[in-house]
């Protein structure tokens, strides 16, 4: 059996996120909803709702969260991810 020490489990996790995920998003359920809405290119509560299988009230804290760190956009009815400055 191979032990591996934590900080290099931890260096492994990091290098296998996707390039381009901000790191102020933290949460796995960040993580999620931010890589759906960059895939998707944008997305309603509804699509991310049908998409992630997440309920609207769960959906909702995430997007706000999301929204705060400035990695999110809502247009209209849409959310985005946010383009860099």
């Amino acid at each position: 059996m191979v032990v591996v020490p934590l900080h290099s489990l931890n260096e492994m996790q990091a290098r296998q996120l996707p390039k381009g995920l901000p790191e102020t998003v933290e949460s796995p359920r960040g993580k999620l909803v931010y890589l759906f809405l960059q895939f998707h290119e944008g997305a309603t509560l509804d699509e991310l709702r049908d998409g992630l299988d997440l309920q609207r009230i769960t959906l909702f804290g995430v997007l706000k969260t999301l929204e705060e760190r400035g990695v999110v956009e809502r247009r209209n009815d849409r959310y985005v991810t946010a383009r860099p400055a």
